[in-house]
C-alpha cells in the first residue's frame, strides 16, 4: 500500500513538472486575442531587425506591430498593448521573431519512402516552415484532403498549396479517362479540370511545344500557378525561356536554364552510351551542364537573365537536394539521421537501380569535383538575378538523396548564403519572395498589420548563424570551456495558433523509435555488414 501511495505521489509529482505534451502538438490557441511580447523582429521585407517590439494578433490577423522600448533601456508597461479579458501573453523578451517560413518545393512524404504526412509535416513545423507548396505527390484528392485539415486547424499541419503532375488523374478527376494528353485540345481540358477539381495549379516536366504552350495558356487565363522540372527528355526543344515566354510562374532546380544559356550547341555533349533511365549517367552528366552554358556576364548570359526577370519569373532553386552530388559523405553523415530519418526513408537513399536519386552506383571524387563547379556557375547566376531584381525563393524538395523534411529546409538557407545572399536577403527569399510567387503576400511573408498570423520565434540570431535554426541547434562553447547546443526553433505560429517546435521534434523521434525498435533497426553506412 505505501508503495502505491509513493508511486501515486510521484505521478502527481511528474505530471506537475512536466510540459504537457500532447497541448504542444496540438498547439494552443487560437485565440481572441494574442500578444508576443519584446521581439526582435527580423521582417521578411528586407528591414534590418528591429526590438523591443509587441505583435498584437486577434482572431488570426496582426492588429499591432509597436515599438515598446530601446535596447539596455527598460520598458514602460504603460506604453505598451494592453492585453485584453480571455487574451493570452507570450513573453518571448530578446528572442527574435520572423514571418512563417514558406517552403516553395515539397512533397508530402511517400509509399517508396515509407514517410507519412504526420511524420512529414511535423518536422516542417519543428523547423519554422508554416507554408508549403507541393509540387505533385501523393496525388490530388490525398492533398486536397489534406489541405482542408490543415486549413482547419484539424492537424497540425503547415499551410498547403497543392500543385498536380500535368497529365495526372484521379478516380475522382479522370478528363480524359487515363489517355495519355497528345493534342492541345486535351491538355486545355485537362487543365480546365484541374482548376473545376480545386487545384492551386501545375506541376510540369516538360511536354511537345505546342502542349506546353496550350497547358500554360489555359492556366494562366484561369489565373492558377505554375512550377516546371525542365526534364532532359523535352528540354532541347522547350527551355526555360520558352516556358517563361508561354506564361510559366517559376522554374524549379535549375534544369532547363543552361541550355537556354547555349551558345555553340543545341543540346547537352551527352556521352555517346548515355542512358537516362541510368540515374548515374543522369546525375553524373547533369554534373557538367553549366560548364557548357554561356560565361557568366557575357552578352547571351546576360540577355537571357533580363528577359526572364522582364518577365517577372521566378526562381526556385532548391541547392539543397544536389548537394550530395558535390560531398556525398557530408551529406550521408548528416547528425539529424540517427535520430529522425526512418529506417524506410534510410533505406530509399541507397544505392539503387530503381530508387529515384539513388545514384550512387560509383560516385567518386572526379563526380563531386566537377558537381563543384557546377554549383559555382549555378550560385553566380541565381545570385546576379537576385541582385538585378529578380525573385528568389526557398525550396527543399526534401525526401529524396539524403535531404530530410524540415532539416534541408535550414540548409538551402545556409546554401544561398554560400551563393552570396545577405543574410537578410535570404529570410527574405524564405518568406515575403514565396508568398509574391504565391500570389498571396497580402496575407503572408511579412509581419504587417492586417496579415495571417505566421511567425517562427528563436531565441538565438539566425542572422549571425543560420544553424541555430535546426532542430539539433548549433554547437558553442561557453567562457567556462563547455560545449553547449543552443538554438533550435522555440515557437512555430501559424494561423496564431502556437506550437512548441521542440516538442513537435521530440514526437518525430518517438516515431522513428519505435519504427526501430519494430524491426530492431540500426542505421549503418552503405556496404556495412551487421
Amino acid at each position: 500500500m505505501k508503495n502505491i501511495k509513493a508511486l501515486l505521489l510521484l505521478g502527481i509529482f511528474f505530471l506537475m513538472t512536466t510540459p504537457l505534451l500532447s497541448q504542444s502538438l496540438e498547439g494552443d490557441g487560437p485565440h481572441s486575442q494574442l500578444i508576443i511580447r519584446g521581439v526582435m523582429l527580423i521582417n521578411g521585407n528586407g528591414a534590418p531587425p528591429q526590438g523591443p517590439i509587441d505583435i498584437v494578433v486577434e482572431n488570426n490577423i496582426i492588429k499591432d506591430v509597436k515599438v515598446v522600448g530601446y535596447p539596455g533601456v527598460a520598458i514602460d508597461d504603460s506604453k505598451r498593448p494592453q492585453l485584453k479579458a480571455g487574451g493570452k501573453e507570450l513573453d518571448c523578451t530578446g528572442m527574435y521573431l520572423m514571418p512563417g517560413f514558406i517552403d516553395m518545393h515539397t512533397h508530402m512524404g511517400g509509399d517508396s519512402q515509407g514517410a507519412d504526412p504526420d511524420y512529414v509535416f511535423k518536422l516542417w513545423m519543428a523547423h519554422g516552415v508554416t507554408t508549403v507548396r507541393e509540387v505533385a505527390g501523393r496525388g490530388i484528392d490525398i492533398a486536397l484532403d489534406l489541405k482542408h485539415k490543415s486549413e482547419k486547424n484539424e492537424i497540425t499541419a503547415p499551410r498547403i498549396i497543392s500543385y498536380t503532375a500535368f497529365g495526372q488523374t484521379s478516380k475522382s478527376f479522370n478528363p480524359l479517362n487515363d489517355i495519355p494528353i497528345s493534342t492541345t485540345e486535351q491538355a486545355r481540358e485537362w487543365v480546365r479540370a484541374n482548376a473545376k477539381k480545386g487545384a492551386d495549379g501545375i506541376k510540369f516536366f516538360g511536354a511537345e511545344p505546342a502542349i506546353m504552350e496550350a497547358a500554360l495558356d489555359e492556366n494562366k487565363k484561369l489565373g492558377l500557378g505554375s512550377a516546371c522540372h525542365h526534364a532532359q527528355m523535352s528540354v532541347a526543344r522547350w527551355n526555360v525561356l520558352h516556358s517563361a515566354r508561354a506564361g510559366l510562374t517559376s522554374m524549379e532546380h535549375w534544369y532547363g536554364l543552361p541550355e537556354a544559356l547555349f551558345e555553340d550547341r543545341t543540346v547537352q555533349d551527352f556521352p555517346l552510351d548515355y542512358n537516362y533511365q541510368n540515374e548515374q549517367h543522369r546525375f553524373e552528366n547533369a554534373g557538367k551542364l553549366w560548364a557548357q552554358a554561356a560565361e557568366p556576364y557575357s552578352e547571351h548570359w546576360n540577355n537571357v537573365m533580363n528577359e526572364l526577370i522582364a518577365l517577372d519569373f521566378t526562381m526556385d532553386p532548391t541547392f539543397n537536394i544536389y548537394e550530395a552530388s558535390r560531398d556525398l559523405q557530408r551529406a550521408r553523415r548528416a547528425e539529424w539521421h540517427e535520430d529522425y530519418t526512418l529506417p524506410s526513408l534510410w533505406e530509399f537513399y541507397q544505392p539503387s537501380k530503381i530508387s529515384h536519386g539513388s545514384y550512387w552506383h560509383d560516385w567518386g571524387t572526379e563526380q563531386e569535383v566537377e558537381w563543384r563547379n557546377n554549383y559555382k556557375l549555378w550560385m553566380t547566376f541565381i545570385n546576379e538575378y537576385k541582385n538585378r531584381g529578380g525573385r528568389v525563393t526557398t525550396g527543399s524538395d526534401s525526401g529524396f538523396i539524403f535531404q530530410l523534411y524540415g532539416f534541408a529546409y535550414i540548409r538551402e538557407l545556409e546554401l544561398m548564403r554560400e551563393a552570396g545572399f545577405h543574410p537578410l536577403e535570404i529570410i527574405q527569399s524564405a518568406t515575403l519572395n514565396g508568398a509574391e510567387a504565391l500570389g498571396m503576400d497580402d496575407k503572408l511573408g511579412s509581419v504587417t498589420i492586417g496579415k495571417l498570423a505566421d511567425f517562427v520565434v528563436v531565441e538565438e540570431n539566425p542572422l549571425q548563424n543560420l544553424k541555430v535554426l535546426y532542430g539539433t541547434g548549433a554547437i558553442k562553447l561557453t567562457e567556462d570551456n563547455e560545449v553547449v547546443r543552443v538554438g533550435g526553433i522555440k515557437y512555430t505560429i501559424k494561423d496564431g495558433i502556437v506550437y512548441d517546435s521542440k516538442a513537435l521534434l521530440a514526437d518525430v523521434k518517438r516515431q522513428v523509435d519505435e519504427a526501430k525498435a519494430k524491426r530492431n533497426y540500426t542505421i549503418k553506412q552503405p556496404g556495412v555488414k551487421n
